[in-house]
């Protein structure tokens, strides 16, 4: 690894023992090499910091951070972002899997692509056993050049897992830090749009899991993520209408922080008002996993066959 690799990916943990292995593996084994990988492990209490120690025992890649107490997940992973020192940033889960070849075919669609900002890969949602549950089809406008449309699209189309791509650390570090009220990634994702265009590698690549102990599975109510983003939400100052309040706030910070044209500038609070009185239709903004189950019949692809170090690398 070079004194400052090219690529940083950040994975923020707490309690992640189940699945993170098999997280290592697949980014250890990818086949683009320059990164570190940047762990801050929110204190967790089962078996996290000892698979942590050991797989940052066996490469120099990856940098173990454990914090003395529970900060919430929102400033954990910030944390990650201000530790890095790549010129390009991924954030990483600790339950999801990722295709050998997904860092190397986003940097090189970046590379290839100097106008675009951000650059991700087909997915599908993938259950505990790691078997498909929701091949995805990509259907966001966030490669218009139009700064209005992209932002128009993340507003009204359900999906997208852009948070989870491969982005250019100098524009993260232009935008306001992610917040921790409810959908708060989503308002976060669609400033980024603000500032440029995204790239869609056409490739299944990344899995995301679905199991009963991931996050928003395990806090069904608003206040209960909100309260796991950030353990300061909790509390009477912070009730649902409040956390639904700066969701709609944080569209509207973003529209008005972003470097657009006056006429772009109206044109998205066009967009957001239309937003706001439609109260969008249904399952608008929804996460993939959260909608009906198709069968995986219908995906010909397999998971393993994609993803890194499924086969006699688990330590």
């Amino acid at each position: 690894m070079t004194d400052r690799p090219r690529l940083s990916i950040g994975l923020p943990v707490y309690n992640g023992e189940e699945y993170l292995a098999e997280s290592f593996d697949a980014l250890i084994g990818q086949t683009y090499e320059d990164f570190e990988l940047v762990v801050s492990d929110n204190a967790s209490t089962d078996g996290t910091e000892d698979v942590c120690r050991r797989y940052a025992a066996k490469d120099p890649r990856i940098r173990y951070l454990r914090l003395p107490r529970n900060i919430g997940a929102t400033p954990n992973h910030n944390l990650v972002l201000a530790e890095s020192r790549g010129e390009l940033f991924k954030w990483a889960s600790h339950d999801d899997l990722y295709g050998r070849d997904l860092l190397r075919r986003c940097v090189e669609a970046l590379d290839e692509r100097p106008e675009m900002i951000l650059a991700h890969t087909g997915q599908a949602v993938i259950d505990g056993e790691g078997r498909v549950k929701v091949p995805y089809e990509y259907t966001l406008a966030t490669d218009s050049p139009h700064a209005p449309e992209r932002f128009r699209s993340l507003l009204f189309e359900p999906g997208g897992d852009d948070f989870y791509g491969v982005m250019r650390t100098d524009v993260l570090r232009r935008v306001k830090p992610m917040d921790s009220y409810h959908h708060a990634d989503r308002t976060y994702v669609a400033e980024i749009t603000l500032h440029g265009r995204f790239h869609q590698v056409p490739e299944l690549l990344y899995f995301r899991r679905d199991h009963p102990n991931r996050a928003e599975r395990a806090n069904p109510s608003k206040r209960s993520r909100c309260v796991n983003l950030d353990p300061r939400r909790a509390g009477p100052l912070h009730p649902t209408p409040r956390l639904l309040a700066e969701y709609v706030w944080g569209f509207a910070s973003a529209i008005r922080r972003a470097p657009l044209s006056p006429a772009d500038r109206r044109a998205c609070f066009r967009h957001l008002a239309a937003w706001m009185t439609s109260r969008a239709r249904p399952g608008a903004g929804e996460r993939v996993e959260d909608r009906a189950p198709v069968d995986p019949d219908r995906l010909a692809v397999s998971v393993d066959s994609l993803v890194a170090g499924r086969e006699g690398r688990r330590t």
